[in-house]
């Protein structure tokens, strides 16, 4: 098992990597706890958690709503939940996000923590205490920083994904890569099978590595005021083509990173042999790196992106693979790539 640490500002967080959902008793509080979790992990892993009041919502971004939230403030409230209480959400990036958004919100806030079941939420979205929903479709519009006490990871739940759900999580792996990590970007060209069949020795690696990562990015910049925008690489593009095409968040990402990729070749900032390795990469995970859908209504939507700022928005580059810096841009010159 490795175990890392957020110092947030807020209170510290726990990283488990490789750690069973068995053991998740070891990190709760000795108070009332409440389950979140959706219809398939409850499916598949209902009899090994926790006795513990229990909501469950159904998979996907659909449910990652202030309305879905306020369902889950009333079944707390009917079922005496106060500000002693505690949430545990086990599932995805979408039960983490909304289980930290009502977690942080019901009475003024009540602490909480996760147990992550999906490759995306292993490596980036139950790390570093962003939660928030969504709003019309638009992506986390509504959120707060508030830190987990504990994140736990158990690998052997993986298993149970289904394979478009785990070759989402590559996209966020690259990611981590291409922004400060060129050996662990080498390392996952020369071990694609490894990746592709969850061989054991190979996913801890680059959980381990992914989680690393982002751990020291948020300990450096935990509220995003500068270097922990870089996590945003390929997500500016990405959450646009998220949104108007409908496609999972892994697969949006990753044609978010081809578009980075490819602005920062234009840029003078990435070599073409370079950009040939990044396309070539994520092609050889299963990873889509164009869409057909309409550019203006891609482009549309990110003009209602959180980062923008009046007629420009900090955009993520890549000067050279591992290297990510953060340039703002206007929103014409996007446009115009």
């Amino acid at each position: 098992m490795n175990k890392v640490e957020i110092k947030g500002s807020l209170g510290k967080s726990i990283i488990l990597t490789g750690e069973k959902l068995d053991n998740v008793n070891k990190y709760l509080p000795d108070t009332d706890t409440f389950i979140i979790t959706d219809e398939n992990i409850k499916a598949h892993y209902i009899s090994r958690f926790p006795n513990y009041p229990l909501y469950t919502i159904k998979p996907g971004e659909k449910s990652k709503t202030l309305h879905k939230a306020a369902d889950i403030y009333k079944w707390l409230l009917n079922n005496e939940a106060d500000r002693s209480s505690y949430i545990l959400g086990i599932g995805g990036g979408v039960v983490c996000d909304l289980a930290g958004f009502v977690a942080s919100t019901y009475m003024r806030g009540v602490n909480f923590g996760f147990v992550a079941t999906s490759l995306i939420a292993q490596v980036d979205a139950s790390i570093g205490g962003k939660n928030g929903v969504n709003l019309d479709g638009f992506k986390n519009i509504i959120g707060v920083f508030n830190q987990p006490q504990f994140v736990l990871c158990d690998h052997n739940m993986l298993k149970t994904l289904p394979e478009d759900e785990y070759i989402n999580g590559f996209s966020e792996i690259v990611k981590h890569a291409l922004i400060s990590d060129a050996e662990k970007f080498s390392y996952i060209e020369e071990n694609i099978k490894g990746l592709q069949s969850a061989d054991s020795s190979v996913l801890e690696f680059l959980v381990n590595r992914s989680v690393n990562i982002k751990v020291e990015i948020v300990n450096a910049d935990e509220k995003e005021k500068n270097l922990r925008k870089k996590l945003n690489l390929g997500h500016t593009w990405g959450h646009a083509v998220e949104k108007v095409a409908g496609i999972s968040h892994g697969k949006a990402v990753s044609i978010g990173l081809a578009f980075a990729a490819k602005l920062s070749l234009k840029k003078g900032l990435l070599s073409e042999s370079e950009y040939t390795r990044i396309i070539n990469l994520l092609k050889k995970l299963s990873l889509p790196v164009s869409t057909n859908f309409d550019k203006k209504l891609i482009f549309d939507a990110i003009l209602k992106d959180k980062k923008k700022t009046s007629g420009s928005i900090d955009f993520v580059l890549m000067k050279g693979i591992g290297n990510a810096i953060i340039e703002r841009i206007s929103l014409q010159e996007l446009k115009n790539a």
